[in-house]
């Protein structure tokens, strides 16, 4: 095999391990007591995780632990350590392929941190809400106390921390560009995006003798190798270390291209010349071939470290390489003189197909928390207990969200059947159920099925997004696959109602009134999130978002089927505050339209940038990675002090009297005093309220006067939905 195969191997396929004769699991183990009864004597696998263990299949290690018990290893978990000595790490002993190491369900520096630097008071993952049971960069810290327990044991990381930081990154939190985390943890292999295909392969290979440091042909892995060093002899490297002198690109097939090609050997004068030709699925598979054996090599860590140009450039370059049927293999250097070694990423993984994802998603869960944690309440398990996955995946692309940097563009749907069995599993077994599904999911709402027409058209694709600016015409939009979905569930005997809470792509949902009609009629608690994040051209430009033209025809359908149903039912739009390419007028713009639609947001988001996303770059740079990157290209207008994010954020919440003062400042300084006064014309009155002072950070928020239209607390797209992966609204 070879890291151009594409041909992916069924999850399903693979001979079980010896060790399935020990059967499964009620949970998987955390004690060696849990080993004993089990009749263990070791761990084949163990997993170290940073969130509490709840055996669902929305939770990482539980659906990667349980994916791997069918296919016959033996799996034990180690959540939340004590990562100030090596001690927790022994406690099941020494594993005997590998350690797996994730920060859990979250990037641990999200989890831990706000958009302001300042420390989270609660953990959602962690029993009773419990602050400080993770540390920063877990991922690190866990790799290296696995290390100092057991030196000789293989080390592979994975999960949202690692993958969102396999590349050189932007950290906001330290302000700096750091390294991949690979050389930071020290770790032997890194498995990134949705890693299901090289987790069980590693496996099996580990298990048969295989040592780690030979294995370097896994789609969606990383490691670390010596510089200059090529897979074989048939590769070639394309230099992209400069934005003025790129190395040689080969060409990028024409999926539209009808007209065959000829070739004409070398004849002497007067011989009849020779024509083959070439038709269009061979020029196809030979430049596919080109590029399988070709690696693009990066701006080395201390080039994008020290150059912000460099950095965006790099950023495209990585963007531009993540469609799985056409992506080259990516080459970064780390360290100078002799310690220059080269971080090597193999194309993404193949994504799953509807088999596969009803095989992970049909693994014996016990789908609760593990009994170790007694009545203890964890706030991420009542988020999601009785709501379902149908898909993963996002073709959205939106630059804030790192959602189709882990999972993928192509969207991965699960079965009809799939989904209506596991309602019957909540209902039957999940103690609680009151007849309410809370979700029917994923990364958004309405995406489910939904791929492009033509199979080389998907597998040539470079587009970083399919429906920005504009909704691609080969995208099938078709929503009657969800809509029968949708329509079955809410059949089934004891489920009163289906409640779709998953952040909706409005701009898709217009393209079948039927949609929104069975939506809005049975679907729709009374609100319903969407997300338009912003009103002006400038920063939604940024964030590859639709134009407010597809929230206003959203709104009337809405309007309307809510008014035939009989029903007084609210949109709730979300918007991000001090986005890359914002300026104070564009936020002042929002705020007189959210005046105008009667909109009192409760609680606000301020952009924070997460690493490896495109806005991220953005903010770093102050370049545009969306188009071609240069030392002259376009700028971008980043918002960094802290008070004049605090002054965007106090824009969305214009109608708080604390934020007044800051907001009289801003206006008269941007020569707008004319929107301070009593009237409705006004943003805001000249007088204070007694016992208000200037904006400050708050815990609660002054009530509206119009609750159908407070927006609720909005999850950070870093929040995740799918254990792979982070939710975010459309």
């Amino acid at each position: 095999m070879t890291i151009a195969a594409v041909a992916a191997r069924p999850l399903t396929s693979y001979r079980k391990y010896w060790a399935q004769r020990y059967g499964t699991a009620p949970f998987l183990p955390m004690s060696r007591a849990e080993m004993d009864a089990l009749g263990w004597d070791e761990c084949d696998i163990i997993l170290v995780t940073g969130d509490a263990y709840i055996d669902h299949p929305s939770f990482g290690m539980a659906l990667v632990g349980r994916l791997l018990e069918a296919q016959g290893f033996r799996v034990g978990l180690i959540s939340q350590p004590d990562w100030h000595s090596a001690d927790d790490f022994k406690r099941l002993g020494k594993p005997k392929l590998f350690f797996g190491i994730t920060a859990g369900n979250m990037d641990s520096m999200v989890n831990r941190y706000t958009s302001d630097r300042k420390i989270r008071s609660d953990d959602a993952y962690t029993p009773n809400a419990a602050p400080d049971r993770r540390p920063d960069r877990a991922v690190i810290v866990y790799s290296q106390r696995a290390r100092e327990a057991f030196a000789d044991v293989p080390l592979v990381i994975g999960g949202i921390e690692a993958s969102l930081r396999r590349i050189a990154h932007y950290d906001y939190w330290s302000d700096k560009v750091r390294r991949s985390i690979l050389p930071h943890a020290k770790a032997d292999l890194l498995l990134f995006g949705n890693a299901e295909r090289a987790l069980v392969e590693l496996a099996h290979r580990l298990a048969k003798g295989e040592k780690i440091d030979t294995i370097r042909d896994l789609r969606g892995t990383a490691f670390m190798a010596p510089h200059g060093w090529l897979p074989g002899a048939d590769w070639t490297e394309a230099d992209s270390t400069t934005v003025d002198t790129p190395g040689a690109v080969h060409a990028h097939p024409d999926p539209y291209a009808m007209e065959a090609e000829k070739q004409t050997s070398k004849v002497c004068a007067g011989d009849t010349a020779i024509v083959r030709v070439i038709s269009r699925a061979e020029r196809l598979a030979a430049t596919k071939q080109a590029r399988a054996h070709t690696a693009i090599r990066l701006p080395s860590y201390e080039q994008v470290r020290d150059d912000p140009v460099l950095y965006a450039h790099a950023s495209r370059t990585f963007h531009l390489e993540s469609n799985p049927g056409n992506a080259r293999a990516l080459v970064q250097a780390h360290g100078e003189g002799t310690s220059r070694r080269d971080l090597w990423l193999n194309p993404p993984p193949i994504p799953l197909t509807t088999d596969e994802m009803d095989h992970v998603f049909g693994l014996p869960y016990a789908r609760a928390p593990h009994p170790s944690y007694g009545d203890a309440r964890i706030p991420a398990w009542e988020m999601i207990r009785f709501s379902i996955n149908i898909m993963r995946g996002c073709f959205g692309g939106c630059t804030f969200c790192s959602i189709t940097e882990h999972e993928g563009r192509i969207i991965q749907s699960r079965s009809e059947a799939s989904i209506l069995q596991e309602i019957v599993d909540i209902r039957d077994k999940t103690p609680g159920f009151t007849g309410v599904i809370s979700d029917l999911g994923g990364p958004t709402a309405n995406m489910y099925r939904m791929a492009c027409k033509d199979p080389n058209i998907e597998s040539s694709c470079r587009r970083l997004s399919c429906v920005y600016p504009g909704i691609c015409e080969n995208l099938n939009t078709d929503h009657a696959p969800l809509i029968s979905v949708y329509q079955k569930a809410r059949a089934l005997p004891g489920i009163k109602k289906i409640l779709i809470s998953s952040g909706l792509r409005y701009d898709l949902a217009v393209r079948s009134p039927e949609y929104v009609k069975e939506l809005v009629t049975h679907h729709v608690g009374g609100y319903l999130k969407i997300a338009p994040e912003h009103s002006q051209e400038g920063p939604l430009s940024k964030m590859m978002k639709p134009g407010m033209a597809s929230y206003e025809r959203f709104k009337q359908m809405f309007d309307k089927f809510s008014k035939e149903a009989g029903k007084e039912q609210y949109l709730i739009p979300y918007f991000i505050a001090a986005h890359p390419g914002t300026t104070d007028e564009d936020m002042l713009e929002l705020a007189l339209w959210l005046k105008k639609s009667g909109f009192r947001l409760d609680q606000v988001q301020t952009f924070l940038p997460t690493p490896l996303a495109i806005a991220t770059a953005m903010w770093h740079t102050e370049k545009n990675p969306l188009r071609k990157v240069t030392a002259d290209s376009e700028g971008v207008a980043v918002v960094r002090g802290g008070r004049q994010r605090k002054l965007h954020k106090a824009f969305l919440r214009y109608h708080d009297p604390e934020n007044w003062p800051l907001l009289r400042e801003a206006l008269r300084a941007m020569g707008r005093a004319d929107l301070i006064g009593p009237g409705k014309r006004h943003l805001i009155p000249a007088w204070q309220p007694a016992g208000t002072a200037p904006a400050t950070r708050r815990t609660t928020s002054a009530a509206s006067t119009k609750p159908a239209k407070i927006a609720p607390s909005r999850r950070h797209p870093d929040v995740p939905r799918h254990p792979l992966s982070r939710r975010k609204g459309g």
